[in-house]
């Protein structure tokens, strides 16, 4: 009995002993562990904002109680230490702009106000999905408070502006 426990630590202190100065396991291992966190990233941001579906809209709201669009996508970012003002038009001068054909979720997506007439930015949400056939964000709505709504929706394809990046 006590030399099969002998053999026994005998092996696992070879096997430890081994994977730890194998070189090749030890880049493996950082390689994947960079890749992911940067996706990590980003997935933790959406799970973050997907995790405030349903939160009323409140004009001026920065809190659990009720956000605005620009207060809601703060509150997110705020999260992530990416620091951006209370005001859609002041956040989209933010950040590197992307065509929307290179659009990918974490991006800021904008939109004018009301009235499609205006050139002014009125309107902001994060994206959560992009493929070829839809960019679906979520957002704080007036009707609703923070949901998801798609890109190629009427309402929101005729007052699109543009996609901003602040993490890459």
């Amino acid at each position: 009995m006590h030399l099969l426990t002998r053999r026994s630590i005998l092996f696992i202190t070879f096997v430890l002993t081994i994977s730890v100065i194998n070189p090749t396991n030890a880049q493996s291992k950082n390689a994947t562990k960079s890749s992911a966190d940067t996706l990590n990233h980003i997935e933790s941001l959406v799970s973050f904002a997907t995790k405030h579906l349903h939160i009323p809209y409140r004009s001026g709201g920065t809190s659990k109680r009720g956000f605005d669009c620009s207060g809601f996508v703060r509150y997110c970012f705020d999260k992530w230490n990416v620091t951006l003002p209370h005001s859609s038009a002041a956040q989209a001068e933010k950040g590197t702009t992307v065509s929307l054909d290179k659009a990918k979720p974490g991006d800021l997506i904008f939109f004018k106000g009301n009235s499609v007439k205006t050139a002014t930015v009125g309107h902001v949400g994060i994206i959560t999905e992009v493929t070829p056939s839809y960019v679906r964000f979520i957002h704080s709505a007036w009707k609703g408070g923070i949901r998801y709504d798609m890109l190629n929706a009427d309402y929101y394809k005729k007052r699109f502006v543009a996609v901003k990046r602040l993490i890459d």
